[in-house]
């Protein structure tokens, strides 16, 4: 059983959500009433003594746990040294050998070189600009359901929700979204059935895009993530990524794909695209690579990757004590947590197919994903109407009773928690989510 002291949020967190209301931004997504206190493997407590197991990780990010004793030990070490000294002035040892490992794992039969940066979002900006810098081209391709990140190019690339591109246009010029493969919701509006014979999403882009639109001589890069994520954790048919990169080397693109979420181990290799057999041009890496410590990366072909000195740069990127934590943290995931992601990730899409026998919600939703990043698309009835209310109501009972699990997409939850995670904790988290969903159904008139 899980420790509950009080109702949740308890008195000490509801004083610090009124706090927190009164003076931080109302920019920031809706939150959930939480109030971490601390944390420890893929458990945390919030401030009133209250255990919760932790299906969302920081959204994808503390892949090795919070506050796993090698990486703690890690930051120490480090911290203790030196905490800063701008990488883009100076040299420090613990720099090149991330670097070096992230080289060593980059998914392209090619040397590569890195550029290292604060975050997920700035690894987009990167690419962007070595995709330009090396192509000589304007233009850029990406997919509707898409997220890259919000600073403004990177927002440019960003086709999820309306909310987060409203009030800020103009944004970066050249950009043009087509649709992603998803035969369960087809934007082209064909049968699934047809869809998954043959997706024409990427036949789109040499049949409409390159002749209406855009010539592809004028294009630097497709960029795309190889499992979408807040689009709703679509997993997309190999033969459409693998059209993807057929399309770039026809036409001298690049083919950027955005690890953000997907890479580190997460979904059981080092990086998503490796399930597809494309092997990309650019990658760009965040969330998960340092457990919780701000870091991101842009990793790209050494021959692509030719801008020259001052050509860009950064004053926090690749701190030390980020690159110390993410060292220590690729060690684990390769010493044996990728390996357990798709073990426990498996372990949890079985107990999601089973669960459709007894959840109306689930009867003709979709499950699907790869390691543990595992997204349930819960809808209302055969039409495959979606569940976004019901879906947004299972997130809060869950909390309620003790499971952080967080949604992405219109009306899907994702189930990404660290890739250490424990089967007897995966199995308790099922449990609270077992138990929220029918508390939700039955709130809803589903059962």
């Amino acid at each position: 059983m899980l420790t509950k002291t009080t109702a949740r949020p308890g008195p000490q967190g509801q004083a610090i959500i009124a706090r927190d209301s009164a003076i931080m931004t109302g920019a920031l997504t809706p939150r959930y009433p939480f109030v971490i206190e601390r944390g420890s493997g893929s458990r945390v407590w919030d401030v009133d003594g209250n255990e919760y197991v932790d299906f969302a990780a920081g959204i994808a990010v503390t892949s090795t746990g919070h506050c796993h004793p090698k990486v703690v030990q890690a930051i120490t070490e480090q911290a203790q040294k030196f905490i800063h000294i701008a990488g883009t002035d100076y040299y420090y040892d613990v720099q090149v050998r991330l670097a070096e490992k992230l080289a060593e794992i980059a998914p392209f039969d090619e040397p590569a070189k890195v550029f290292l940066t604060n975050s997920g979002t700035e690894a987009v900006e990167g690419a962007i600009k070595v995709a330009r810098w090396y192509t000589e081209r304007k233009h850029i391709i990406a997919f509707y359901g898409a997220f890259h990140g919000r600073t403004l190019g990177a927002l440019s690339l960003t086709a999820s929700k309306v909310i987060q591109r409203d009030g800020f246009f103009p944004l970066l010029p050249g950009v043009h979204h087509v649709p992603y493969n998803n035969p369960y919701r087809c934007m082209h509006g064909r049968r699934e059935e047809d869809c998954r014979e043959h997706c024409i999403c990427a036949d789109y882009i040499e049949d409409v895009l390159f002749k209406r639109v855009v010539p592809a001589d004028s294009v630097a890069a497709i960029i795309f993530e190889p499992i979408q994520g807040e689009g709703g954790y679509l997993v997309p048919d190999k033969r459409f990524v693998q059209q993807l990169r057929q399309i770039c080397d026809a036409h001298g693109i690049l083919l950027i794909a955005d690890e953000i979420q997907t890479g580190i181990g997460r979904t059981g290799k080092w990086w998503a695209v490796e399930h597809h057999g494309v092997q990309p041009d650019i990658v760009c890496s965040a969330k998960g690579l340092a457990s919780g410590m701000p870091l991101g990366a842009v990793i790209a072909r050494s021959r692509v990757m030719s801008w020259p000195p001052g050509a860009h740069g950064s004053t926090f990127g690749g701190n030390p004590i980020s690159c110390a934590a993410a060292l220590a943290t690729l060690e684990l995931v390769e010493s044996g947590y990728m390996q357990n992601a798709a073990e426990q990730g498996q372990y949890i899409k079985d107990a999601l197919e089973e669960m459709k026998t007894v959840h109306p919600a689930l009867k003709h939703g979709r499950v699907d994903g790869l390691g543990l990043m595992v997204g349930a698309e819960l809808v209302l009835d055969e039409k495959r109407t979606p569940a976004k209310d019901l879906r947004n109501r299972v997130e809060r009972i869950a909390l309620e009773n003790g499971l952080l699990i967080l949604g992405c997409g219109e009306n899907t939850l994702r189930f990404c928690p660290a890739l250490m995670i424990e089967r007897e904790t995966v199995q308790q988290g099922l449990e609270l989510f077992d138990l929220s969903l029918s508390q939700a159904e039955r709130e809803a008139g589903l059962l």
